[in-house]
């Protein structure tokens, strides 16, 4: 299939394209993540995004809109369900890129992080594609991750400590004692 992949950053990248390049489809990139903050957490994952694609040579579509204030609008109104929503939010944009770019489906990167809500990704990339009339092609690329990690640090990339978002910044040093 004709495939456009939301890549959330260059590490988390390296295990999906390699196994959906394997698997035989034809691929390209898509950065579109709202949820990234500060600005320069945003600016440093793409930056290290558009290194690593143009070294093996995978077309990357991006989307520089930095909508930090509409995520935040809407990870406000849905509280514990925030994930949801930055999930559907770019799972839509994404949809919306592989129809304008004639791909039959989409996945996403997110699906190889053993600290995402896997099942969640899954049932949000299967709402959007039901909404989109596109096919959401889930894999689990989580046997990968450890692998690619080790290629992320032999290529020195820049490798981050939480998703991107406030809230998960704000989880990772205010930890509930």
């Amino acid at each position: 299939m004709n495939v456009l992949l939301h890549i959330c950053c260059g590490p988390c990248s390296i295990a999906p394209i390699q196994q959906l390049r394997e698997q035989g489809h034809q691929l390209q990139g898509y950065f579109f993540n709202p949820n990234i903050h500060p600005y320069k957490e945003f600016k440093r994952r793409l930056d290290t995004l558009q290194e690593y694609v143009a070294a093996i040579e995978l077309p990357l579509m991006v989307d520089q809109r930095y909508l930090l204030e509409e995520f935040l609008q809407r990870a406000m109104q849905t509280g514990c369900d925030r994930c949801e929503q930055c999930y559907e939010m770019r799972f839509l944009q994404t949809a919306i890129a592989a129809k304008e770019q004639g791909c039959e489906a989409f996945s996403t990167t997110l699906l190889v992080s053993p600290y995402q809500k896997h099942e969640l990704i899954r049932q949000v990339g299967e709402r959007v594609a039901e909404q989109t009339g596109l096919h959401f092609l889930y894999e689990d690329f989580r046997p990968g991750w450890k692998a690619a990690v080790e290629i992320s640090r032999q290529r020195e990339m820049y490798r981050q400590a939480y998703c991107g978002c406030i809230f998960s910044e704000k989880e990772r040093y205010c930890k509930a004692k």
